[in-house]
């Protein structure tokens, strides 16, 4: 694919060549730091999370957050996803305006502004959009809003446990809620969300399951007392470390046949090599579904960048700071070596560590007879890719020979 309508150089840190009818990462046609996704590797990912979901008969609805490019969200929505997650209003009209229809905002909806923004979008008479509530105060002021625009408002009740984040923490607080939205006509009860992610500890799974096993007896008991005003209703968990055992609890209950189980993990379709790495050798440890499934994910992001001055022995310094790569959860590693001109690139050394990050640089160590030199190319993979992404407006998309096939847009 040509990239060439991408030859304004001022779209980015990044994207540098105006000449360019086709871009090679290894041929230095771009300005490099620059972060890049493999498309091979994104394509292994789109598949494998969707046959995981379509395995236990849930609806996948990953969350954006972690990418805002709009292109992947639809690269997701065609291979199956049946909504779109994010967490703010500005994130939803992103969405929205590239061409997502379903969306669920798992966030409460707070504030004059928001709500103005999301009555506009649902205006449009094609988007299905839905919000969480977790108190009477944020009932009242949703409902004082939108009974003046003639619209009504999807609502999930969310429910969390004790020490987590939003979300009501027991069984009367969820009445008096469900309660509460029945007396405002512009305002409808469709389902139930949670998100695990929040609970922790050694016996974390069975503390999941637990939590779930409550949350499925909640929604049972308004189903009984019918107060949920919808002919189907949502009940969604699950975040990128824990959607087997979300998964296979909602398929393993006997659910009612109008609720519709529906897992948001977001970081499958980026992966990485630090916490979500972890988290899904956890899952592989304990779902043999999981390990039943042809592949596994796979690190799809990285960040090439020069060495840029090698002052001491064994010790370089790297163009690539805080500005361009996520540090918050583990420095990034480095996984290939490319020195200008050479037919290739290699894996880089085990023994390479970055033990520092500043703005604009890197610190690297190596053995000191290791082959390194100003203005070598070195690609880094990163742990917990959304603080990686967040600083890029663009981000090249390159096949398995570095050419570049794409540039997608970030929304950030």
């Amino acid at each position: 694919m040509s990239v060439t309508k991408y030859q304004d150089s001022s779209l980015t840190k990044g994207i540098a060549s105006e000449t360019a009818e086709q871009w090679n990462l290894l041929q230095e046609d771009l300005s490099l730091p620059l972060a890049v996704i493999y498309r091979s590797r994104i394509e292994n990912n789109l598949k494998w999370m969707q046959a995981f979901a379509d395995s236990y008969q849930v609806k996948l609805a990953p969350h954006g957050k972690t990418t805002m490019a709009p292109d992947l969200f639809l690269q997701q929505k065609e291979a199956g996803a049946w909504a779109v997650t994010l967490a703010t209003v500005p994130q939803v009209a992103a969405a929205y305006q590239h061409g997502l229809k379903r969306i669920i905002m798992a966030n409460q909806l707070v504030g004059k502004q928001n709500m103005r923004l999301v009555s506009e979008l649902i205006l449009t008479g094609d988007l299905e959009f839905y919000c969480l509530v977790d108190s009477v105060e944020n009932v009242q002021q949703l409902a004082r809003f939108f009974a003046q625009t003639g619209l009504t408002l999807n609502l999930l009740i969310e429910i969390s446990v004790p020490g987590g984040r939003c979300g009501c923490r027991n069984e009367a607080q969820i009445d008096q809620l469900a309660a509460e939205i029945a007396l405002h006509p512009c305002l409808k009860l469709t389902g139930i969300e949670v998100y695990e992610g929040v609970i922790h500890g050694e016996n974390a799974e069975q503390l999941i399951r637990e939590f779930l096993a409550d949350v499925i007896q909640a929604c049972n008991r308004l189903l009984t007392r019918k107060a949920f005003d919808s002919e189907q209703i949502i009940l969604t968990g699950a975040g990128s470390a824990w959607y087997d055992v979300v998964s296979d609890t909602f398929a393993n209950t006997k659910l009612d046949k109008a609720i519709i189980p529906v897992i948001r993990p977001g970081c499958y379709l980026i992966h990485d090599t630090g916490i979500y790495q972890d988290a899904q050798k956890s899952v592989l440890q304990r779902n043999q579904r999981a390990c039943d499934l042809s592949g596994d994910l796979q690190s799809a992001l990285e960040v090439w960048t020069y060495v840029q001055s090698i002052p001491e022995p064994g010790f370089a310094v790297i163009a690539m700071g805080k500005r361009d790569v996520a540090f918050d959860a583990g420095l990034p590693t480095a996984e290939l070596h490319y020195r200008p001109g050479k037919t290739a690139a290699k894996p880089a050394s085990e023994d390479w560590l970055v033990t520092q990050i500043m703005d604009q640089h890197a610190f690297l160590t190596f053995p000191d007879d290791d082959d390194i030199k100003v203005g070598d190319m070195i690609a880094f993979s990163t742990s917990h890719p959304c603080l990686t992404f967040d600083k890029w407006k663009n981000i090249a998309v390159v096949d398995d020979q570095y050419n570049v096939t794409d540039i997608f847009k970030t929304c950030f």
